[in-house]
């Protein structure tokens, strides 16, 4: 089994789902007593929210190159950042890596064209779903037409993500304003929906949901798995 050098802590809440998924799903596949070989750094993410609205990708790049390179040091064999926003300066931390690094809008790309679906909605920060570094993959990559939330709506979801669910609360009002911005969206003609924050699933449940939903947290956690037991 390879080790899983995880970047987390953005948030932690998020963090702590990829570690539950990571173990369940090594158990799941090999029985047993088995469980995911892994290694995490883990960022103060107060520092790092400050940054962000701030503008200054610079400094964060800094951050998660030198958080990547000591979990590589610390003997990962490849490497997961546990948050969709800090794939941002996923091409630069590579490029300081002599380990891979699991792309999220990769695997997740995967799971759509799985489906075959050439449209789908997408979710997340504002950074998330204004910036071209993941949306743009995505359509440029691996040939997927995304769509976004309209600007009141993407400044909703934004809120929600800072101001509640990095912290751990779950709102039911919270929940309903999701459940618009979904139906919103499909009426749009997305055929699927991205929950491109890791925190989102913490609020939105497949099970609430008729069009299929892609929780990238659970995706880039089981992919992980999937590459830590590869021959």
């Amino acid at each position: 089994m390879k080790t899983i050098g995880l970047i987390g802590g953005m948030s932690w809440e998020s963090s702590l789902e990829y570690y539950r998924i990571l173990n369940q799903a090594v158990k799941e596949k090999l029985g047993g007593f088995h469980s995911a070989k892994c290694l995490m750094y883990s960022v103060d993410f107060e520092e790092i929210e400050k940054l962000q609205h701030k503008g200054r990708w610079d400094e964060l790049t800094d951050i998660m190159i030198d958080a990547a390179q000591r979990v590589e040091k610390a003997g990962a064999d490849f490497i997961v950042i546990c948050t969709n926003t800090m794939h941002k300066m996923a091409p630069e931390v590579e490029s300081c890596l002599t380990v891979p690094l699991l792309h999220i809008a990769d695997v997740t790309a995967e799971q759509i064209k799985i489906k075959g679906q050439k449209k789908v909605g997408l979710l997340g920060t504002r950074f998330t779903m204004e910036q071209e570094f993941y949306k743009g993959r995505l359509t440029k990559t691996h040939g997927i037409e995304v769509i976004i939330p309209y600007e009141e709506q993407r400044k909703i979801i934004h809120n929600i993500l800072y101001k509640e669910l990095v912290k751990g609360e779950i709102s039911k009002v919270s929940k309903n304003k999701f459940k618009d911005i979904i139906s919103s969206l499909s009426s749009r003609g997305a055929e699927g929906i991205i929950l491109g924050c890791t925190e989102i699933p913490l609020l939105v449940k497949q099970e609430d949901y008729d069009i299929p939903l892609y929780d990238t947290t659970d995706i880039h956690a089981r992919a992980a798995v999937e590459l830590a037991l590869r021959e």
